[in-house]
């Protein structure tokens, strides 16, 4: 970038955050050591609450819980998907009310990060970017490509100008005290060769010019331009982060995961409290002044959200777990790490820092300001041992990975180690069975051949450009008539798809999936001809959009291979053939989830067949009393989705086991604001052979794990 080119930016950026500070409103700048909000150095804590990942009626607990924990900022990304659905078409109402929930946190006191992207990955369906997207011409994602860059600015200056027209950034007076643009995107920038970097100026570029009076950064981006700020995601950013790629930059870690995401098939990932405290202290140690936890409240990914084979939980093992319970003793060891850290800020933000050996694997850093204030982080790396180090002629025992501060330089208040809060646990209290065959009413749905679809194709279509991801689902059909015996048939099928349900002449065979560590799956399958016609119908099923890498928009899904083999020197090859299809399913399209669509179909009473794949089930409950989470158990079905009241609660993915023998997700969360008091429809697809009659509705609370009593929990 050119000298005058950076001058110019840094000209508008202090121009517009002098004009803020005239007119009495915050005002953010930032200097090598950290953010400075109206001429005051600030030590930061944020959490990441995503807006639709909960509900309105939610947002001001989560948001209180955070405040408690000793959160001052909470992170957000924005989903361009949910906010334009179609170009030029926009929603921000119920879980999309993006001003509503900054209003929120203003109202509480606290700061805000909005992370616009508009890529945000985040485990969300095409990493949030509508699909309308991969119909433009000529485009390339993420690149120097003009169609792309185009809408990207577009809606970027979009949210940005919704921000300021209600007076939202921190320049104005409201809680937004920092904006990011991009995500993490040197993952993929060598992808594209030169374009990659002229295309990361041009972000940042685009970032600056809409002059929203507070600091821009770039995440895992260690070539943001001036004077947009790069930052660190991860685990241990106290050490692995290089650091700011300027001195003037404040060293900064805007994703500190507290867990991991959770995909169909694998165990929950469990971060302890001690380890996240270490890293949080390491990076303060090593002069970080920003983190946030990533996420705080991960929450639910309700509908079709999810990227690519994630559970329907998001997080849950975050300090505020998917309901917004406190989960023990992460929170509360957190908090207290907070207090401990804000009472030390002064010297942390003013003093001189200097760090020195105390052992084969312990370290000193230390704060030292002019007034005489100190504060001592002594760090043990040994991860098997206590260890006795000395600091200034004092002796101090260190438990194994830990570090104790001292916030004078002689004593040790905390050691990361060290956890006091009681842990906790979850408990679900059954309120109702669906156990009687006459609570329940079914659909089937009709299995389609060749001769029903309208859509031909000589050749297999790639699934997402065809459904334009407006259902999960793509049936692939064909007729053939075998011209010779066929003793012993076998379906051979290929897919890049995630599921596949296969059917011979309207009778369900087998299904089979891949798993989010592979590409593809292939099935083998015996199957029956019968003599003249045959129908074959197989149902691709995408669970969830990639979110990540280059080139998003050039994925392939779907069937890449059909055979039919009738002895090891004859197959039936059926990839270049005709081929007749049909997006959705028939109730997708009737929506026999919505009330005033019931009568669109016909329904019966559950039937004894063996044969269950792709039912529609109904029935109606009643809202449990009181104000504890509710969540649907599962348990009994195998794969497919659940409505309540016409609000789809998310897909289920039962019957994918992990490598433990157990699902990755029974509970889904039923938000009390999707509920009346009586009379709930409660509609589930079931694609496989699940048990309706097993389903049950409970409520979520708390013990402490030493106690058989629950405690109070603040209500959503």
């Amino acid at each position: 970038m050119k000298v005058r080119e950076m001058v110019w930016w840094w000209w508008i950026y202090i121009a517009v955050a002098v004009q803020a500070s005239i007119k009495g409103e915050d005002y953010v700048t930032y200097d090598g050591r950290s953010l400075i909000i109206n001429g005051q150095r600030k030590l930061l804590f944020s959490g990441s609450i995503h807006y639709p990942r909960s509900t309105p009626q939610m947002w001001s607990s989560l948001i209180g819980k955070a405040k408690e924990g000793g959160v001052d900022v909470i992170q957000t990304y924005v989903f361009w998907n949910l906010h334009e659905p179609q170009p030029g078409q926009y929603d921000f109402s119920g879980r999309y009310d993006l001003v509503k929930f900054i209003k929120e946190i203003q109202a509480q006191g606290l700061y805000a990060c909005l992370r616009i992207g508009p890529f945000i990955e985040s485990e969300w369906t095409y990493g949030g970017f509508p699909f309308w997207l991969h119909d433009v011409p000529g485009i390339v994602y993420r690149t120097d490509n003009e169609p792309f860059k185009f809408y990207m600015q577009n809606f970027t200056t979009k949210i940005v100008n919704l921000m300021k027209s209600e007076g939202l950034y921190a320049s104005q007076g409201g809680p937004i005290i920092l904006s990011q643009i991009e995500n993490e995107y040197q993952n993929v920038e060598a992808a594209f060769h030169e374009k990659g970097p002229i295309y990361v100026k041009w972000a940042a570029k685009i970032g600056v010019e809409l002059e929203t009076g507070v600091p821009w950064v770039m995440c895992k981006q260690t070539d943001a331009p001036d004077p947009v700020i790069n930052t660190c995601n991860g685990m241990r950013c106290g050490e692995t982060f290089g650091g700011p790629n300027s001195p003037n930059k404040p060293s900064m870690w805007t994703e500190n995961w507290t867990s991991f995401y959770q995909v169909y098939g694998g165990e929950p990932y469990i971060r302890s409290a001690e380890d996240i405290a270490f890293h949080v202290a390491l990076f303060i140690a090593k002069k970080g002044s920003y983190i946030n936890y990533y996420m705080y409240h991960g929450g639910t990914n309700f509908g079709r959200t999810t990227s690519a084979y994630v559970i329907t939980s998001y997080y849950d093992q975050a300090p505020l777990d998917e309901y917004g319970l406190l989960r023990q003793p992460k929170w509360g060891h957190l908090k207290e790490l907070h207090i401990m850290i804000k009472n030390c800020s002064t010297p942390l933000l003013q003093g001189v820092q200097s760090n020195f050996s105390i052992g084969p694997l312990q370290q000193a850093y230390v704060f030292k300001e002019g007034t005489g204030a100190c504060v001592a982080f002594l760090v043990n790396n040994d991860a098997t041992k206590n260890v006795t180090v000395q600091f200034q002629n004092n002796s101090f025992e260190l438990l194994p990975k830990s570090i104790g501060i001292l916030p004078d330089c002689q004593n040790m208040v905390f050691n990361t180690a060290k956890v006091s809060p009681k842990p906790n646990k979850r408990i679900t209290t059954l309120t109702k069975m669906f156990n009687e065959v006459d609570m329940w009413k079914e659909f089937k749905e009709d299995i389609p051949n060749f001769l029903d679809t309208s859509l031909r194709s000589n050749s297999l279509l790639e699934h997402m450009n065809t459904t334009q991801d407006k259902s999960d689902y793509l049936w692939y059909t064909f007729s053939f008539q075998p011209n010779s015996t066929c003793p012993q048939p076998v379906l051979h099928v290929e897919s890049l798809g995630h599921v596949v349900h296969a059917y011979i002449n309207t009778i369900f065979i087998e299904a089979g999936h891949g798993s989010h560590d592979t590409k593809g799956f292939s099935m083998d399958i015996p199957i029956t001809l019968i003599d003249g016609i045959n129908n074959v119908s197989i149902l691709s099923v995408m669970v969830g959009l990639p979110d990540s890498g280059a080139f998003l928009e050039s994925r392939y899904a779907g069937l890449t291979k059909v055979t039919i083999q009738c002895s090891e020197s004859y197959i039936y090859d059926f990839t270049n053939y005709t081929w007749g299809y049909q997006i959705g399913l028939e109730g997708e399209k009737l929506q026999v989830f919505k009330e005033q669509s019931l009568e669109e179909v016909e329904w019966s009473e559950i039937d004894d067949s063996t044969n269950k794949s792709l039912t529609w089930y109904k029935t109606t409950f009643d809202t449990p009393i009181g104000d504890e989470p509710i969540a649907l158990n599962m348990s009994s079905m195998q794969k497919g989705e659940v409505w309540v009241n016409e609000q789809s609660i998310g897909r289920y993915w039962v019957s994918f086991l992990t490598s433990k023998g157990n699902p990755s997700q029974t509970l889904y969360h039923v938000p009390r604001s999707f509920l009346n008091p009586t009379g709930n429809l409660l509609v589930v697809l079931e694609e496989l052979n699940g048990d309706p009659l097993q389903i049950s509705l409970n409520t979520i609370s708390l013990v402490n794990v030493n106690s058989p009593f629950s405690y109070h929990h603040l209500p959503q």
